[in-house]
Parts: structure tokens; C-alpha cells; sequence
């Protein structure tokens, strides 16, 4: 809006200068001096909101690329800026920081950055990085004992008398040949498990990083079995959206679906109609 009003001033002037009664509203040219350092400012994060909306690519491992961005660069104080820019940058920079200044957001941003192939420890900070290693380390362990004692991973539904809901398997010939093995993980087992972790996690992050411009998702679908428990981990964290702007969609979608005229529908009816609308 304030981009449009500056490239439409001259006729915006000579409209309003044909009534005596708008004349006064006639931009100064100290308004279009604010409009100008509003403009300037503002005007290269449009394209980082709108990136960051999106719904159909992995956005959450762009927000600390992004505050870096902003931090050492785009939002920097510049000789050329007036008072009154500096002063917005000033506020935008700290209400980010702030926004995205504590702990547990910081961690999770982190550890998002970090399996995203494109960037990985670029962005994290040094004394955080040993933090993040640990504790991919110990989500990738839980992964592994999960699978060692038959618990899907990520399924927490628990059976009214407390036993897990996941169907029983029927037991095949090969299974009378399997070696005896002890159900709880010993010494010596524990040691290949961390051993299994760390080369996996060393591996990764010492591949070489994807191109910016390449799909993180389509990577990891590649890479999968060369990280098997790193991509469980993508697949966790990857899916995080930047922004509530998926959801305010789909509550627009569902303003759009239930109106005064069809204020009676079910609810089975209104979510099978906004999946369809959001989907088809």
C-alpha cells in the first residue's frame, strides 16, 4: 500500500487538489519523506513473510537463516538511513529476538536447521552445537530402543488395560531359526548402539550441504537408508510450519463451508468438505 502511494503521488496530489475540501489531505513532503523510509524498510520482508507462509515446502529450518539474515544484513543500520528507519529496524530486530529468544524455542529451531541438508550447523551457534548433537543423539537412541522392544515410533496410543493396541503379528517359519537373543539390550550392545548413532550422525553432518534452491524432503527420501534414524527424525521436526498461516486458511475455508445457509451441517460433513477443499 505505501509503495502504491508513492508511485501514484503526483495523481494522487492532482485529485485531491480539484476539491478545496481535500487539498489539506495532500501529502507534505514530510509524509512522503516517512512513507519513503517506511517503504524502504519494510518493503524486502514482504518477500520473507510470504515465503515463509507457505504450505507446501519445509519452512520452520528457515527461520534462523532468516533472524541471521536480518540480524547481520537486511535489517542492519546503514550511514544512508534516517532517524526514523533506524528506529524501525531497531524495534523489528528486537521484537524477533525476543519472539524467538528463549530456550526451548532456540532448541527446537535448531535442531529443525540442523537436519535440514541445506543448511545443518551453518547457523547454529558454536556453544550450541555440542548441545544439539547430544541431544540428536538421544532421540536417535530412543529411536533404536523403540525398535529394539517392537514400540512403533511416535505411537503413544495405550490400551484400556495398558498394553499397546498394535496388532499381533503371525509368527513365520524363519522365526524358529532365529537365534535366542535376550530382550534386554546388554553391555555390549549398548556399545554398538552408540557406536551405530554417532557414525550415523557423523556422516551426515559431514556430507556435503544441498543447494538452497533443492527440496530438503525429496533428499531425505533418498537418503533414508543411509540415515534411518535421522530421517525420523526430519520427518518430525521438518514438518513444523513458520507461521499460523496454514491454519488461519483453514479456518477461512471453514468460515467459507459453514455460512448462514448451511449453518446445520455435521461435523463428519464439514471436516470431509474443508479436506476436500484444501486437497482437491
Amino acid at each position: 500500500m505505501v509503495s502504491r502511494v508513492l508511485e501514484q503521488q503526483k495523481a494522487i496530489a492532482h485529485v485531491l487538489s480539484q476539491d478545496k475540501g481535500t487539498r489539506h489531505l495532500i501529502p507534505s513532503w514530510q509524509d512522503i519523506d516517512v512513507l519513503e523510509a517506511i517503504n524502504k524498510t519494510l518493503g524486502p520482508l514482504v518477500e520473507f513473510t510470504d515465503a515463509l507462509s507457505g504450505e507446501k515446502y519445509v519452512s520452520v529450518s528457515f527461520i534462523k537463516p532468516t533472524l541471521h539474515l536480518f540480524n547481520n544484513s537486511i535489517l542492519a543500520e546503514q550511514d544512508d538511513d534516517t532517524d526514523l528507519s533506524k528506529c524501525i529496524k531497531r524495534r523489528i530486530l528486537e521484537y524477533l529476538n525476543e519472539k524467538y529468544g528463549d530456550s526451548p524455542t532456540q532448541e527446537l529451531l535448531d535442531m529443525a536447521t540442523v537436519l535440514d541438508p541445506r543448511f545443518k550447523l551453518r547457523y547454529v551457534s558454536e556453544f550450541s552445537q555440542e548441545t544439539i548433537k547430544a541431544r540428536l543423539t538421544m532421540e536417535m537412541k530412543s529411536i533404536m530402543e523403540a525398535a529394539v522392544m517392537g514400540t512403533p515410533v511416535g505411537n503413544t496410543e495405550v490400551a484400556d488395560d495398558g498394553a499397546s493396541n498394535q496388532k499381533k503379528r503371525k509368527k513365520g517359519l524363519s522365526s524358529f531359526f532365529k537365534a535366542p537373543h535376550s530382550t534386554a539390550p546388554g553391555a555390549e550392545h549398548a556399545r554398538q548402539l552408540d557406536q551405530a548413532i554417532a557414525f550415523e550422525l557423523q556422516a551426515y553432518l559431514q556430507a556435503g550441504t544441498l543447494d538452497t534452491e533443492e527440496d530438503p524432503l525429496g533428499w531425505w527420501k533418498l537418503s533414508q537408508n543411509l540415515f534411518p534414524r535421522l530421517s525420523i527424525l526430519a520427518k518430525k521436526y521438518l514438518c513444523i510450519p513458520a507461521t499460523s498461516v496454514s491454519s488461519e486458511r483453514v479456518f477461512s475455508t471453514g468460515g467459507n463451508v459453514v455460512n448462514c445457509l448451511r449453518a446445520s451441517l455435521k461435523p463428519d460433513h464439514v471436516n470431509r468438505l474443508v479436506f476436500l477443499a484444501k486437497n482437491l
